[in-house]
């Protein structure tokens, strides 16, 4: 194994010990897909990856509608409360975050490492959940934009 291996060894081993499955598992499979040699792959991981799972954590979210366990009547009820509101607002912010952070990694990819880092260190350390990587690069871009980055 070269020395090439070790930043996503170090994310691998990390993650494990903060228990983090998703990047466990994400950094095992790009681990396996190299040293199976199947580096060609990556290009087409790194175009088209964010979208294929943004299309299955959608999947995941519209599920409990489309099985009827959310109803628009529960939908309607959540969203005339004070609460409701500002559930609204919150995710229209998130996704709006998640949306610069896209932009965010296309323009800087080098963060990406800097960001999981700091996610499984927060997870580790700060008894944090993975909020996912997109949104902690939305937030950083904005930072940035302060700082003329």
């Amino acid at each position: 194994m070269s020395f090439d291996n070790i930043p996503i060894l170090i994310i691998l081993v990390l993650a494990l010990i903060a228990k983090n499955q998703s990047v466990a598992m994400a950094a095992a499979i790009l681990l396996i897909i190299k040293l199976l040699g199947f580096s060609s792959w990556f290009s087409v991981l790194e175009s088209k990856g964010i979208n294929i799972g943004i299309t299955i954590l959608t999947i995941a979210i519209l599920a409990p509608l489309a099985s009827g366990k959310i109803t628009l009547r529960d939908m309607y009820d959540a969203v005339v409360s004070p609460i409701g509101l500002l559930a609204v607002i919150t995710g229209v912010f998130a996704a709006w975050l998640g949306g610069r952070g896209v932009m965010f990694f296309k323009a800087s990819p080098d963060t990406i490492t800097s960001l999981i880092l700091g996610t499984i260190v927060g997870i580790s350390f700060f008894q944090g959940i993975a909020v996912g990587p997109l949104i902690a690069a939305g937030m950083l871009s904005l930072v940035a934009g302060l700082f003329g980055k």
